[in-house]
């Protein structure tokens, strides 16, 4: 919904109104409806705005309210704020505006930490006590809004983007050998805190931390479902499961249609966002706005999947937008689409996103979108040999990481290999930690509380946000998500993976669209990496900048040079592109 960004000094000095402009300014197509900033003493708040809940300037932001002493800067929307408006109301709170801001900020008031526990949203949110000098960080439980922080012991800068933070200045901009591991790795997933930069770090998701005036911090998390068997729901019947999941995912969709603006649906062809559009139509929904984009054929490889989404738009009559991407456009698109990275993200679907959101985003503000399905109802293809794992770790590392540590140790160049197997390691954390019943369970928690976050999640929000367009995923509503959770590994992995949530689409979308090879975004060009595309990746790997930086061992680049559709990851992905990726990344951004 916006761009927020702010100063806190931790020394007694005046916060710097120089640093909150260069990163409002830098945040600006987050937020391009309006901009405001409230710096006292030693606390700057800027934001920039999308109007999509009350478009008045009461709901303007950074938003005060004088007769509670708080001060807040928001990004993203509580889906459920006039059901806790009312409850608020009936508490004695007075509201001055009509929106989800001031909501955030009573509820605080009313309930302390505890609040973000009843807010049903996506959300990140800065918030200061002018009486304690207490300030309070969160995060929505899925990190789908982004808070990253640049911290030093004087000073804590924080912004939606990373970007923003680099703007204000005064960076450590060395890479964390930790996070190149990962991004190596963990198929370019970096786990917060940390960021591909030793200077910045990201808030984790389902958290919420406390900052004191003298600067001491406490975090807590304050959503961890667990991945297992409850004893009320172990009775029920397959079709059961199924009755709960549309029950479940009618009431996401729903909830996900509050704004005062008209709101469309990002439409890949695919059943999961298939089954959004069917789910509105099914509730009356009218003249809904449908967007798809397609790219040029390379190697024989199809670049779209319109046939799909065609069919969805003739059944549901929708008003839809194709775009098709030539092959010229695509190279064209692709600067912008590196500087609204607020990380390096391998990812093809990346700039079609970015193409998809500036089309879309001429027609409307806001859209839902399928992401998070396969991480939730066992989509991919690594979660059926997972079934009778002995090594959850070693067979989901086979499965999943792009090479091994003895590979990554042969490609990088010996200063920038990390001391220890550090992506092993942080997954093997996870799949081994209590809470989840089988090796199915403990990947899908992991995937879908750790991948999700930094892939999927974040690319969505940082291609759709580089047009001023807000992307909501109703797949992510956490109370979906604990029903899934709770479903049998068995059930999920049926007719090859997303059984439960195919038997419920048969109900409502025309089975080709169900009964059909597992589609993804294909963006063929770039997956092989020839032509003017092999020539931009060996450019910026051989720069001045990257000589300098050294990160790969230069005979593993000129192997990739050679042949680059020789070299594909595990999960599809070219090892060209995403070290080519990295250091356009980089100079991208001034590093």
């Amino acid at each position: 919904m916006c761009g927020i960004c702010g100063e806190l000094r931790l020394d007694g000095r005046p916060a710097s109104p120089v640093a909150l402009s260069k990163m409002m300014d830098c945040l600006a197509p987050r937020g391009p409806d309006g901009a405001g900033a409230v710096i006292h003493g030693s606390a700057a708040f800027g934001h920039r705005r999308l109007k999509i809940i009350d478009l008045s300037e009461k709901a303007r932001q950074p938003m005060e309210d004088a007769e509670l002493g708080l001060t807040i800067a928001f990004n993203g929307c509580i889906y459920n704020y006039p059901e806790l408006r009312a409850e608020l109301e009936g508490r004695g709170y007075r509201f001055f505006s009509t929106g989800d801001t001031e909501v955030i900020l009573k509820a605080w008031h009313a309930w302390g930490e505890e609040c973000v526990s009843r807010f049903h949203g996506m959300f990140a949110f800065v918030l200061r006590e002018r009486e304690t000098g207490r300030v309070v960080m969160a995060r929505d439980r899925f990190g789908i809004k982004p808070l990253y922080l640049a911290e030093t012991p004087e000073r804590i800068r924080f912004a939606s983007s990373l970007p923003a933070l680099l703007a204000a200045g005064e960076v450590d901009t060395s890479i964390d050998r930790h996070a190149l591991h990962h991004y190596m790795t963990f198929h370019a997933v970096v786990p917060p805190p940390r960021t591909i930069l030793n200077g910045v770090k990201k808030l984790p998701p389902a958290t919420i931390r406390i900052i004191e005036a003298d600067g001491s911090q406490r975090d807590r998390i304050y959503w961890d479902p667990p991945f297992a068997r409850d004893p009320d729901t172990a009775p029920l019947s397959p079709d059961e499961w199924c009755d709960r999941t549309m029950e479940a995912l009618r009431l996401a969709v729903k909830r996900r249609m509050v704004a005062d603006v008209p709101v469309g649906v990002l439409l890949s062809g695919g059943v999961d966002s298939s089954l959004i559009v069917g789910l509105l139509a099914e509730a009356g929904q009218k003249g809904l706005m449908t967007f798809s984009v397609g790219f040029e054929e390379a190697n024989g490889e199809k670049g779209d999947e319109f046939v799909y989404s065609d069919l969805i738009a003739k059944e549901f009559g929708t008003d839809h937008h194709k775009i098709f991407v030539p092959s010229a456009g695509l190279m064209d698109a692709l600067p912008g689409t590196f500087a609204a990275m607020s990380e390096p993200m391998v990812s093809y679907d990346n700039v079609g996103f970015y193409l998809l959101s500036k089309e879309v985003s001429k027609h409307i503000k806001v859209v839902q979108s399928g992401q998070g399905a396969d991480e939730i109802f066992g989509g991919y293809h690594w979660y059926p040999p997972l079934m009778n794992s002995n090594d959850v770790v070693g067979d989901y590392a086979k499965v999943f990481f792009d090479r091994s540590h003895e590979t990554l140790t042969r490609q990088l160049s010996p200063e920038w290999i990390a001391d220890r197997d550090a992506s092993r390691e942080l997954v093997a954390a996870h799949l081994t930690r209590a809470g989840a019943d089988t090796p199915v369970d403990a990947a899908l928690r992991l995937d879908s509380t750790v991948m999700l976050v930094d892939d999927p999640v974040k690319r969505v929000d940082n291609m759709t946000m580089a047009w001023g367009l807000e992307a909501r995923v109703p797949f992510l509503d956490h109370e979906l998500v604990e029903l899934a959770a709770r479903i049998p590994p068995e059930e999920k992995l049926k007719q090859g993976g997303k059984g439960v949530l195919k038997e419920v689409a048969r109900q409502v979308v025309p089975h080709e669209v169900i009964d059909r090879k597992k589609g993804y975004f294909p963006v063929p060009q770039l997956k092989y990496v020839d032509g003017p595309y092999l020539d931009m990746v060996r450019d910026a790997l051989s720069s001045q900048s990257a000589r300098e930086r050294g990160l790969f061992r230069q005979e593993y680049l000129d192997t990739l040079y050679a042949a680059p559709a020789d070299h594909i990851t595990p999960l599809r992905g070219s090892e060209l592109w995403q070290v080519g990726l990295l250091e356009l990344w980089l100079q991208t951004h001034g590093v």
